[in-house]
């Protein structure tokens, strides 16, 4: 079976956010829009967004790290959102695998919100409908666009090419490809959701003391073996889960 997915190398997000505003920008005009705005500018802003991107410091200075997290509905090939929706609203497409939301029948009770682990769900406020990532289906399929078009809004977006789009059940297409190669892994697997997304881990680098000399200054040997990267590889922090808590 097609299962269409995102793999996301966060060895080269730099956290532009240009998948964000491009997704809001085609969505909001698509089959999913308008997405709701409440209070953009106030002190307790509210708004409808498909994909986010958490950026959070790592590991103790001056051996510390910016970490940029892209986060969306990751298509899981067993949804816990699907059987706990009330009405049907929430489904699993069997031609691609991709979830969906039918707003027809969404009554807003927040349930599937309630199952996802991944917290990948948003409620509209203004339409008090359930909203979340489609992978862009209304656009992936356009026969009116030109080939090169029919990806997802954030994956055209992307300036460093940090997103991939395919299918994750081709072993020859260019996600399992990165997926085999790259040691690409799913968000929380213990949860049994078995995402379709994957990511693309961080390359380890060489530590630096902040000198600005990276590591030939000789000072930072001793402290090499505590960097964020030292502590990645022992398997003593897990950076996904450090990113969905927060």
């Amino acid at each position: 079976m097609t299962q269409m997915a995102l793999v996301i190398d966060l060895n080269v997000c730099v956290g532009c956010h240009a998948c964000v505003t491009s997704c809001k920008e085609w969505n909001t005009s698509g089959e999913a829009g308008s997405l709701t705005d409440i209070r953009p500018y106030d002190d307790d802003p509210s708004g409808t967004f498909f994909n986010r991107v958490q950026t959070y410091e790592a590991g103790v200075f001056p051996l510390t790290d910016t970490i940029h997290f892209p986060k969306s509905c990751l298509h899981c090939e067993d949804p816990p959102c699907v059987p706990v929706c009330p009405t049907g609203a929430s489904y699993k497409r069997k031609s691609d695998g991709i979830v969906l939301v039918d707003y027809d029948k969404c009554i807003g009770c927040k349930y599937c919100a309630w199952a996802c682990p991944y917290g990948a769900r948003e409620l509209d406020e203004g339409r008090k409908e359930m909203t979340k990532c489609t992978l862009c289906a209304d656009r992936i399929y356009n026969d009116a666009l030109p080939e090169r078009d029919r990806k997802p809004a954030c994956v055209l977006a992307c300036p460093t090419s940090a997103r991939l789009f395919g299918d994750i059940h081709d072993p020859e297409s260019e996600v399992s490809r990165a997926i085999r190669e790259r040691g690409g892994y799913q968000l929380m697997p213990e949860w049994d959701t078995k995402p379709s997304n994957h990511y693309l881990p961080r390359v380890k680098t060489e530590p630096s003391c902040g000198c600005g000399k990276g590591g030939g200054c000789g000072s930072t040997s001793s402290a090499a073996d505590d960097s964020l990267e030292a502590r990645y590889e022992r398997g003593e922090i897990d950076l996904a889960a450090m990113a969905v808590r927060r």
